[in-house]
């Protein structure tokens, strides 16, 4: 499966002098196979793979020395290999288990910026030491919508969902896929059995029967986790605010979602300074993003304006989200699904993070919210309502433009949408949510 961060992938191997690159996301988001699949296999000679979790002894090609030229003749020896550095990827995987490997890299960057060098972990986030400035760091998260897109091998409709068509015909089309990936989500495993030979070789009870079990494997390895990295945080707690997060969330049945409440989530815990551990260590593992209300005028910076306090949060996949509320592939698909406005909602926020966008900011004042606040590269601030449904009525939008008159505005729907060219209110479908960046 193709991922849309190849192209920046490229773009750093055509360098004539580069930093080691670090790829950093949740556990299986498709890190390792993208470097050395997708990546790796396609564009050079061979990938030197290095998996520091599987081969904890590899550590100790580390131990002597961080001098670049003992590492790679260690790793010569270890492997039995000449490394070529024009047509060789050197793979340093789930690096986050090395230290020595992770704090190596600022070497490289000074002394061998020929080198091809990859490194991929998981909780990178958690280390108390990074090689800043020294890497060039990217994030990889759950397949976004447009690759799910292109994982279905439809090619007419990822043409048209890349030219932002609003056409009848191909929104039906966009739509069911919509639906489809709101049950399965973007973790490339799920994906995979999904569209598995065109999506044909089983029935659909059979592929719904295999997605669940997929999903609880990885729910079941992410509360592993907890246990293994959670450190000085008690992993009862993380455990407790990550399955808190969907039900707070599905208690916004037919309304914009609330800010996150504190109390009530661990015993004898209230307040945001009680609950901050849990949520900060979800937060850098990936697991969940958060969005900060304002309540003000918005202007730029947003972050200006935000409290440290007050902010939503949001699953980092929506196919995981579904299963903690074992929400159904049937319930998906029924029109009842208009009124589960949380689903959109966490929907756009992950489009919008997968784009580059965080953290990411909302409208709330009195009785009036408005989804998320977009800001463009030259300033200007968008208000963007989230609608499940059809409908295109927006009482919280109509009081934000009384209140501030922006020159534009764009409501997401369930519908093919349109443009009101004489006042500039874009309405797209739901999922243009990531095309808010062209804007």
């Amino acid at each position: 499966m193709d991922r849309l961060l190849n192209t920046q992938l490229l773009d750093w191997k055509t360098q004539p002098k580069r930093k080691p690159l670090l790829l950093n996301g949740a556990r299986q988001v498709g890190k390792s196979y993208l470097i050395e699949e997708s990546f790796g296999k396609e564009h050079f000679n061979r990938v030197l793979k290095l998996d520091f979790l599987a081969n904890p002894h590899l550590a100790g090609l580390f131990k002597a020395s961080l001098n670049p030229q003992d590492i790679l003749l260690n790793i010569e020896l270890e492997l039995s290999v000449d490394i070529n550095a024009r047509s060789d990827l050197l793979f340093f995987d789930e690096i986050g288990e090395c230290p020595a490997a992770l704090s190596s890299l600022k070497f490289f960057a000074e002394q061998r910026p020929d080198l091809y060098l990859c490194a991929s972990g998981s909780n990178i986030g958690l280390l108390n030491s990074f090689p800043v400035g020294k890497v060039e760091a990217l994030e990889l998260f759950p397949m976004s919508f447009e690759e799910f897109v292109m994982a279905s091998g439809n090619m007419k409709i990822l043409e048209a969902f890349r030219r932002g068509l609003q056409i009848q015909a191909a929104h039906n089309k966009l739509w069911d896929l919509l639906l489809d990936y709101y049950f399965v989500g973007g973790m490339p495993e799920a994906v995979n059995t999904w569209f598995a030979d065109g999506g044909k070789l089983n029935g659909i009870n059979e592929r719904c029967s295999q997605i669940r079990a997929i999903h609880q494997r990885l729910l079941s390895g992410y509360l592993h986790d907890f246990g293994k990295y959670g450190g000085k945080v008690n992993a009862q707690h993380i455990e407790r605010v990550f399955r808190n997060v969907p039900l707070q969330l599905s208690k916004n049945i037919d309304a914009s979602v609330k800010r996150y409440r504190f109390s009530g989530v661990i015993e004898r815990k209230r307040s945001y300074l009680d609950l901050i551990s849990p949520i900060e260590w979800l937060e850098k593992s990936k697991l969940m993003s958060r969005c900060y209300p304002i309540d003000c005028e918005p202007k730029s910076p947003l972050s200006a304006y935000r409290k440290e306090n007050f902010f939503k949060l949001f699953l980092f996949d929506i196919g995981l989200l579904g299963h903690m509320l074992d929400i159904s592939y049937q319930e998906h698909r029924q029109q009842s699904y208009e009124h589960k406005g949380y689903l959109a909602e966490n929907f756009v926020q992950n489009e919008l993070r997968a784009s580059g966008c965080y953290p990411t900011y909302s409208w709330d004042f009195r009785q009036a919210q408005i989804e998320f606040l977009f800001k463009t590269d030259d300033g200007e601030i968008l208000p963007v309502e989230v609608k499940s449904g059809k409908r295109t009525r927006a009482k919280s939008l109509k009081s934000y433009v009384e209140r501030y008159q922006p020159a534009r505005t764009v409501k997401l729907i369930g519908s093919v949408g349109g443009v009101e060219q004489e006042r500039q209110n874009i309405i797209w479908p739901l999922y243009y949510a990531g095309r808010l960046k062209t804007l």
